[in-house]
């Protein structure tokens, strides 16, 4: 299963609005055949497992995938007719598919059909690798990850006139490359009027740029900026007075599976406030600036124990910035 999800990593940030799903077909404990889903439209990963076995499958042989087979006719067949067809006799599934379309009923088919099925073997990987998918075709709603580079004093920013870099070389590109996983990137009209960022995934050799979007109260953004003058302007969106919960929920229309809010200070904080944030990915930086423009600049916590909590927390050194990465729990009610 941990080679079926390094299979099923190689398209992670490619197939939204599908789920990114690895496949390898195992025989007399070896690996023989591997598949992933490439992106909508593409073979599932099943179906590439098994067309890269030349021969016919033997009962032995068993078929691990990072998710439950689907069994409903979209833009390509059923994988469970398909495993069926081939011959495939035992089949060990990650996690179930949280889709309503779908849930259950490929493990069911296969065992109606007489096929060995386990599931539930790596599941909390195999659930961490869609959850933005996962989110979004429960709620409507994108997955919602707020990302930032802070000094230890929780700032954004410098005073005028110093450096602009907080964080190390290596902290941000390793922040960067968080984009080329997401199907949007919002920020707000000061960051654009201060910063003028392009918001899109460089370094990467045929990665899916994401929409940028703009918060903005006045809609008083400069034309020339890059966002709206580059040759992905067509990529961008803005939304002028509007509630962050309807930015969300109007791109989870279009298909938006995750989000990640880039900043400024206030669009973290209304974010937070709201509790919209699913996940963070702070960057620290081993620095104190007392700057102007704080990370998190909302009404905040009136007490510890109402502060909002992290789950699942890590921490991974870079260079000398340290990035720490958590899931908020869910308000109490």
């Amino acid at each position: 299963m941990r080679a079926a999800l390094k299979e099923a990593e190689k398209a992670q940030g490619q197939t939204s609005p599908n789920p990114a799903v690895g496949a390898v077909l195992v025989i007399d404990s070896r690996i023989v055949a591997r598949g992933h889903h490439r992106g909508a439209g593409h073979d599932h990963a099943e179906i590439e497992c098994l067309r890269n076995f030349t021969d016919d499958v033997p009962a032995r042989a068993t078929l691990y995938v990072t998710l439950e087979p689907c069994s409903t006719v979209g833009l390509t067949a059923p994988c469970t007719t398909a495993i069926i067809k081939a011959g495939v006799k035992n089949v060990v599934v990650g996690t179930t598919d949280v889709n309503p379309r779908h849930f259950g009923r490929g493990i069911t088919q296969l065992r109606n059909a007489e096929v060995n099925v386990r599931d539930g073997i790596l599941a909390e990987k195999c659930a961490r690798l869609n959850e933005g998918f996962n989110k979004w075709i429960v709620t409507g709603r994108p997955f919602v990850i707020a990302k930032c580079g802070m000094s230890l004093d929780g700032r954004l920013t410098r005073h005028p006139g110093e450096p602009r870099w907080i964080t190390g070389f290596g902290a941000r590109r390793d922040a960067h490359q968080l984009r080329s996983h997401v199907d949007a990137v919002v920020v707000g009209a000061e960051t654009v009027r201060l910063d003028n960022p392009r918001l899109t995934v460089r370094g990467k050799r045929h990665a899916k740029q994401p929409w940028r979007v703009v918060l903005t109260r006045s809609g008083n953004l400069p034309p020339k900026a890059r966002l709206f003058s580059d040759r992905r302007a067509a990529r961008t969106l803005v939304y002028k007075r509007k509630d962050l919960v309807v930015v969300l929920e109007d791109l989870g229309k279009r298909n938006v599976t995750s989000v990640l809010i880039e900043g400024g200070g206030e669009v973290l904080g209304q974010a937070l406030d709201a509790h919209l944030i699913d996940k963070v990915q702070l960057y620290l930086g081993p620095i104190l600036t007392g700057g102007p423009i704080i990370a998190f600049s909302g009404r905040g916590a009136n007490a510890t124990q109402t502060a909002i909590h992290l789950d699942a927390v890590s921490y991974r050194r870079i260079g000398q910035s340290v990035c720490v990465t958590g899931y908020l729990k869910a308000k109490e009610i």
